[in-house]
């Protein structure tokens, strides 16, 4: 993993300089702050330079980890925040969930448990994060403002369009990073449920043993921590719309209460003796298979049936990636206007590499990437060289070019060849050009000579790996990277 700065806010000195310790043993960079205030200003210096997580301590002198994070959350929406304290009552940890913190850690804990957190953080905040831009430009209007005029794109709001005029349950399917999300929410708003609550819950980050209290509340002293009563999430949103995102990383047990509660219309609080009755429209997202995991047991088909009523599929970017300039052209009047710094353009040479790139993140990538650029650039029109990214595959392509790409195997009349532009295309031919004349991304001709070896070779991977010089696990590994099937 590519080194990261992580911002460590903890009071005590010994603590501070063990997880300062843990994070340069995890191959990180870190900066310690002994208290919120100087946390805040030390994110707020422009000369601080990029974090990409921070460790935060909850209990502190002046301000406490809460106030601090309740402080970042509007500037750094999608920075990754893990909370650490030695407070483990069952409140602490919902107050600390709510305010915005991607995980909770009780010290003291292993060097590992702090690892996988921070690496676990990481990932999120490339692909899994908030699309917070998007959300906040967004009108009320409904699907007037989602962006895209390409026929997957149609076709999607099309089938959003109807369900907003019925209250069924809806099941957006899609990968991470496509804006299943801010499709909810335009369901919402064209509902008859508008003025109501939308109550958004990312069912992947929460704490296995908090996910029935955080989705049906509990009563005051039903269990140890539960210091006084909360309203779960199937309240708050009472007569609105609940959108349960990642359903598919429910425990098992949720799973049938929550199978219940969508076919009674009724809640069981942890600790309550009374059930309680709920009107809400459930709009759920996955952007894994929920059929093949009712195959393999890991959810259950009654529920999946109940959550399936009309399926909603969002295309990848890289699908639809004639919708990148428009994409484009909305995040950079944004992102100034919530820094309150000048406007950016983009320069007709950066354009088109933006709209060539394969955008594996999606448009949360693609927003974080213009988020990173108008924040570093000092100047008006943003440029290749502030999207390191870009740079990148754009070497790995000319490289690429240079030294055309060879067979590996395969049947002898059927060669593997690079050929640019304008040479006849055909099942022998790679092209390194895409639409435009403009260079195709590494990533990009790779994902392709992997599809064709699968065809080749009839779908027997083991026989592809070896074809392709590679181990069966990076094969598997680049399936995944590269959404193709197996």
């Amino acid at each position: 993993m590519t080194q990261k700065s992580v911002l460590i806010i903890e009071d005590e000195f010994t603590q501070s300089a063990l997880l300062e310790g843990i994070v340069k043993r995890a191959g990180h960079l870190p900066h310690v702050a002994y208290s919120g205030s100087d946390a805040l200003a030390f994110m707020a210096d422009k000369q601080s330079g990029d974090i990409d997580i921070v460790l935060l301590d909850l209990v502190m002198p002046g301000m406490d980890g809460i106030e601090v994070l309740q402080k970042l959350r509007p500037r750094w929406p999608s920075l990754p925040v893990i909370m650490l304290t030695s407070q483990s009552s069952i409140t602490t940890v919902v107050d600390a969930m709510r305010a915005g913190a991607n995980d909770f850690i009780v010290k003291p804990a292993s060097a590992e448990r702090i690892r996988s957190a921070i690496n676990a953080g990481l990932e999120t905040a490339s692909f899994v994060g908030e699309i917070e831009p998007m959300r906040l430009g967004m009108a009320v209007a409904g699907f007037s403002n989602l962006i895209g005029e390409s026929d997957a794109m149609r076709r999607a709001v099309r089938l959003a369009e109807r369900a907003a005029g019925a209250s069924i349950p809806v099941l957006i399917d899609g990968e991470s990073g496509v804006g299943k999300e801010v499709f909810a929410q335009a369901i919402h708003a064209a509902s008859d449920r508008a003025d109501r609550p939308f109550v958004a819950v990312n069912c992947g980050a929460i704490p296995e043993n908090l996910v029935e209290s955080i989705l049906f509340g509990h009563e005051k002293g039903s269990f140890t921590g539960a210091t006084e009563k909360r309203a779960g999430k199937f309240a708050e949103a009472d007569g609105g719309t609940l959108f349960l995102d990642e359903v598919g990383e429910l425990p098992a047990d949720i799973q049938v209460k929550l199978l219940r509660a969508l076919q009674e219309k009724e809640i069981d609080p942890v600790g309550g003796r009374t059930s309680l009755p709920v009107d809400i429209r459930v709009i759920s997202a996955t952007n894994r298979n929920l059929g093949e995991l009712v195959s393999e047991g890991g959810f259950r088909e009654d529920l999946f049936y109940r959550l399936n009523v009309y399926p909603i599929t969002l295309p990848p970017l890289r699908d639809r990636k004639e919708d990148i300039p428009a994409l484009v052209s909305h995040f950079l009047k944004l992102i100034p206007e919530m820094e309150d710094l000048p406007a950016r353009t983009i320069s007709p040479t950066a354009l088109p590499a933006l709209a060539a790139y394969h955008w594996p993140g999606n448009i949360r990538q693609l927003q974080n990437a213009l988020f990173r650029a108008v924040i570093l650039s000092d100047h008006e029109r943003l440029e290749i060289q502030d999207f390191p990214h870009l740079e990148a595959a754009g070497t790995a392509t000319r490289d690429s070019f240079d030294h055309p790409i060879a067979p590996h195997g395969g049947h002898p009349s059927a060669p593997l060849t690079a050929f640019s532009a304008g040479m006849p295309a055909g099942d022998t031919v790679i092209s390194l050009i895409a639409g435009g004349g403009h260079f195709r991304s590494l990533a990009d001709i790779e994902a392709e000579i992997i599809r064709r070896t699968i065809t080749h070779y009839d779908g027997k991977m083991a026989e592809v790996a070896r074809r392709l010089g590679i181990g069966r696990s990076t094969l598997y590994r680049k399936l995944d990277d590269y959404g193709l099937k197996r």
